[in-house]
């Protein structure tokens, strides 16, 4: 796939690292004018890959900081361009300066979001499996959350989509050797018994592959728990003493939580959503009316319920939640009233003042949470467009496999569009319209 004409042309620079001030900030640099502009600014060229300290100075020579330089020729970097980083104070006086001075510079122009990795995918350093990838790595917030972007951003599940695609296009060629010489004795043996077997396992390779897309989901977006149950049961109490900090008030008049909460929790390395709803039951103000609403739409979409009460007649039927998911019954405020409480009361008995039970239903909620085993645990389809891709590919290798009676080029052209549809997901077919809204996922300097 060509770049734009513009793209090829310009050079580009943008600030990589992370918000000012910092101790070190790295200034990004790519395209064809970076080795004159590197000379210009510094003194001189250095010697690829090799870090060396230089002054940066203005075109009258007034110097605006030292730093470290490195230069990364055409075709080994990132952007396979040339290209380079400037590594100065992060300052944002001195930021500034460095970056007003290559605005300056003929043939320069400020980076848009993500170019620098559309660059590198453009110039074939990187798919779009691999970018998407790094993008999840920067974002990534638990550990689950980083092996998963780096099993991406390395290849690994590329190089899976490759094999796929790559045995579709051989599954083809038989294909048509069988059709164009069909009556020759070099064609070795039959379609049916080299390529239909293949292509039956193919079939069941991307099933199991789609199966781990629920598993991808709550990596990704995070285990949705939500905090139910009647008025002053003890919710916004739960929801801070799990978030150690004051996240929602806490009163003792019924109806306080009248909005959705919710606070991000690291648990067994999973991102795990906690969300906290209004108070269930019938009331005349509309106000509160709209909040326990928001409560039963968000408790439709939840992955586990926490169903609160402060005695055991407190629970709320679980018919009127409509909803069959999961749900942990949790006894509350035990240190009030323990003797109201017995094992077969609740699942968990908990205080939030005194923490007991705490750890406990931490235990039953990360219960809940995915186990992740073997090597290729976390070669998992992540977005809808690779989940979607791969459906339309199982579904064309399935009608491929029951239209044997329709004749060989009606398989085949099956066979080529689940080719087509594995091929979208890396980019290895054309996919220019999906471009601008993945690369505006990035930072300015990425």
């Amino acid at each position: 796939m060509n770049q734009p004409t513009q793209i090829m042309s310009d050079t580009i620079y943008a600030l990589s690292s992370g918000a000012l001030p910092s101790g070190v900030a790295v200034i990004r640099i790519s395209g064809p004018q970076t080795s004159r502009v590197l000379a210009e600014v510094c003194g001189s060229l250095p010697a690829p890959r090799q870090a060396v300290l230089r002054s940066i100075r203005t075109r009258n020579g007034d110097i605006l900081d030292q730093g470290l330089v490195l230069y990364f020729a055409a075709p080994s970097s990132f952007t396979g361009e040339d290209c380079a980083e400037l590594q100065v104070h992060g300052g944002r006086a001195v930021v500034n300066a460095v970056l007003a001075e290559l605005e300056a510079q003929p043939g320069l122009r400020h980076a848009e979001a993500g170019e620098f990795s559309r660059r590198a995918f453009h110039n074939g350093k990187l798919d779009l499996v691999e970018i998407e990838g790094l993008a999840d790595l920067i974002s990534a917030e638990t550990e689950m959350q980083r092996r998963l972007a780096q099993e991406h951003s390395s290849g690994k599940l590329s190089t899976t989509y490759d094999g796929w695609a790559r045995r579709l296009t051989h599954a083809r060629a038989m294909i048509e050797a069988e059709l164009d010489f069909a009556d020759e004795d070099d064609v070795p043996g039959s379609v049916a018994d080299r390529i239909w077997a293949d292509m039956r396992d193919l079939k069941a390779e991307i099933g199991a592959h789609l199966e781990g897309a629920g598993l991808a989901e709550i990596i990704r977006d995070g285990l949705k728990i939500v905090i139910a149950g009647e008025p002053n049961a003890g919710k916004s109490s739960l929801l801070n003493c799990l978030a150690r900090r004051d996240v929602a008030i806490v009163t003792d008049i019924a109806g306080t939580t009248r909005d959705i909460l919710s606070v991000d929790l690291s648990l067994a390395g999973f991102r795990v959503q906690l969300f906290d709803t209004a108070g269930l039951r019938e009331t005349a103000d509309r106000v509160e009316q709209e909040g326990i609403r928001r409560a039963y739409l968000t408790i439709d979409q939840a992955d586990v319920i926490l169903l609160l009460a402060d005695t055991p007649e407190g629970f709320v039927p679980l018919e009127e939640l409509g909803t069959a998911k999961p749900v942990i019954r949790i006894g509350t405020k035990i240190d009030r009233t323990p003797l109201l409480w017995d094992n077969a009361s609740a699942d968990v008995l908990i205080s939030t003042v005194t923490g007991a039970g705490i750890d406990r239903l931490i235990e039953v909620v990360t219960s809940f949470l995915p186990e992740i085993s073997g090597q290729n645990a976390l070669s998992l389809p992540t977005r809808k467009r690779h989940v979607s891709c791969l459906q339309q590919a199982h579904s064309a290798i399935e009608m491929s496999l029951i239209q044997s009676n329709r004749g060989l080029d009606i398989q085949a052209e099956y066979l080529r569009q689940a080719g087509d549809a594995l091929g979208r997901i890396t980019g290895r077919v054309d996919v220019e319209d999906l471009l601008g809204v993945i690369f505006s996922e990035f930072c300015i300097g990425k």
